[in-house]
């Protein structure tokens, strides 16, 4: 697949590692291309005969990976108009309120990736993955010594086999949660996870594991 991951920050650099060891093509998104640049050149390192790129806007692609806080997502979501149409869009955030970092800002009946799908229309098919994981597992795709758990929901089936099948390719395990209003639960679960980083010592290097 031809993936274009919005945002070259921790977790969009750690998205794109499980993405070109999976043998994908990797299209890094930024307003200004220095920051998207820097980290394609880094991975070409890293991935001598992966395919990565970097571009100022999103294209053409199968699947685009929102790696941005909320509010930059629903921004980029207006913006993108129809660059984004026939795409599965993964929204990866976690709605916290940043003021208190002390509770989410999404209404108890919504979630971030739902109010992304009303902004995008029905020509995009959005899912939510990846926010119960952290950049620092999710760059080696283990923690510490099994597969990382990629929670999945989603409205379209085709929508979330298609990420079902990239995080297989990157050697973690997806697990389907149900549709996309089970994302309002997994931003919770998000939240208590962070949360827990300060008061456990746990450095950013936990994560969740549904067993067996």
């Amino acid at each position: 697949m031809k993936i274009n991951i919005v945002g070259p920050g921790n977790m969009g650099r750690a998205i794109a590692t499980r993405a070109l060891a999976g043998g994908h093509g990797v299209r890094l998104i930024h307003p200004d291309t220095d920051p998207a640049r820097a980290v394609a050149e880094e991975l070409k390192q890293r991935f001598p005969d992966g395919e990565c790129d970097w571009a100022a806007s999103a294209e053409e692609a199968d699947v685009t990976v929102l790696a941005l806080w909320f509010d930059a997502a629903l921004q980029f979501a207006r913006s993108a108009g129809t660059a984004l149409a026939g795409q599965v869009v993964v929204d990866i955030c976690n709605p916290i309120d940043v003021s208190t970092m002390d509770g989410r800002v999404t209404p108890p009946d919504s979630s971030a990736a739902e109010e992304i799908q009303q902004v995008l229309g029905a020509d995009v098919k959005v899912v939510k993955a990846f926010n119960t994981t952290f950049a620092g597992p999710l760059t080696t795709g283990k923690a510490p010594d099994f597969p990382l758990d990629v929670l999945i929901a989603g409205d379209d089936s085709a929508a979330k086999d298609k990420i079902a099948g990239f995080v297989r390719s990157g050697e973690m395990r997806p697990l389907d949660v149900g549709p996309l209003r089970r994302a309002r639960e997994l931003e919770a679960m998000g939240f208590l996870h962070i949360s827990l980083q300060q008061p456990l010592e746990l450095n950013w290097q936990s994560s969740i594991k549904i067993l067996p």
